[in-house]
């Protein structure tokens, strides 16, 4: 029997990974600590399973940052469309949503995971779960309970260091850095941010959301939707300046937040709304009545005033763990990669997906460059 192509990782990547080589008629083995596959891609299922974004690829490339030239040919061999034919291949039609985001029809990833699971096996690859990898010995991966494996070739889909009870902690990286491969430190991304409510505001209006709101920051501006927490900010708005926001706070201690809770509405307009409203009513009954402003917004309004009663500046002062992060920057440097993904220091072993040091927003990017990254490293492998 040949020696198998050994994948580290049963999350979405090492998955993807290993449904292209057996797809090649590769031996494929994949092995993970966990008692089930894909625990994040389940928890992401709960919130619809958001698996990429139907806007233009060039503005979808975008997304991603400074890493975006890095990524685009994995992204060019597996589009946002590959990924919708994928999904519906499996039974789990896809549509696009109202924000241009898509997600399968059935809103959940349960499904889409059983077909998936049913097919690699049908493809002949074999899933070893509860195998927790510690590294080499002898030219051999090492497992625990002494289990060791000399592959063909390795794929390390080990992820990152977000919700490390769903078993991605970057435990990983001092076994790589002590093999002279190059690890950015772990930072959270798209994560909340800390800030100095008043008592009152803290109890009253945590939980409360900020519907319809734009929020700016360092020239950029986004719309959507903010969460009050206890203790400061979290949702999808934020997310996107998740990057910008944390940078600022590393280096001056803070980062001021610009709110804008009806951005459809110019300062000047909001300013004449407000005076043509009674002059008996209070100040919260003319945000509510000329503004339209909800209670947990007039709230803000009181707890950061601003000079035309819609713009509230917020000063952000910390930045949540990586144990409430949704995804987390940092990993593997790309210096340390071959175009196709392979450790320059440690020649027939790949990584893809969140190992590697890139980020990006919510909204599909996250889960479509672990899918992309993934096809990327396998094609390099079956091609040679």
């Amino acid at each position: 029997m040949k020696d198998p192509i050994v994948i580290i990782g049963a999350g979405p990547a090492g998955l993807m990974a290993a449904e292209i080589l057996s797809a090649a008629g590769k031996q494929v083995e994949i092995y993970d600590r966990m008692p089930s596959v894909a625990r994040k891609l389940l928890m992401a299922g709960r919130g619809g399973l958001n698996l990429t974004h139907s806007e233009p690829f060039e503005r979808f490339v975008t997304r991603y940052g400074k890493r975006a030239p890095l990524l685009k040919p994995a992204l060019d061999a597996f589009t946002p469309k590959d990924l919708r034919t994928w999904a519906d291949g499996l039974g789990s039609e896809t549509f696009v949503g109202t924000s241009g985001r898509v997600f399968p029809k059935a809103m959940k990833a349960s499904p889409l995971l059983r077909a998936w699971l049913k097919r690699l096996e049908a493809q002949g690859v074999v899933l070893h779960t509860r195998h927790e990898w510690r590294g080499w010995q002898d030219g051999a991966l090492l497992f625990n309970d002494d289990v060791r494996v000399t592959p063909a070739a390795t794929i390390l889909a080990l992820g990152g260091a977000s919700w490390p009870r769903l078993g991605g902690d970057g435990g990983w990286t001092g076994l790589l850095a002590n093999r002279g491969v190059e690890i950015a430190p772990f930072q959270p991304a798209n994560v909340g941010f800390q800030t100095a409510w008043s008592a009152h505001f803290a109890n009253k209006f945590a939980g409360e959301p900020l519907k319809n709101i734009a929020v700016k920051f360092a020239g950029r501006e986004v719309k959507g939707e903010l969460m009050l927490t206890r203790t400061g900010l979290e949702g999808g708005a934020i997310y996107a300046l998740s990057a910008a926001l944390r940078d600022a706070i590393a280096e001056d201690g803070h980062a001021d937040l610009v709110i804008d809770l009806r951005p459809d509405l110019s300062a000047d307009q909001a300013i004449n709304k407000l005076k043509r409203a009674s002059p008996k009513d209070s100040l919260s009954n003319r945000l509510r009545k000329a503004l339209n402003l909800s209670p947990a917004a007039i709230a803000l309004v009181h707890e950061k005033p601003g000079a035309d009663f819609k713009t509230v500046t917020v000063r952000l002062t910390g930045v949540q763990g990586l144990e409430r992060a949704i995804s987390s920057a940092g990993g593997i440097r790309f210096e340390a990669l071959t175009p196709d993904f392979e450790l320059k220091a440690l020649p027939g072993v790949y990584a893809v997906g969140e190992m590697l040091d890139w980020e990006a927003p919510t909204g599909g990017y996250l889960l479509q460059a672990c899918f992309s990254t993934a096809v990327a490293a396998a094609r390099a492998i079956s091609g040679k």
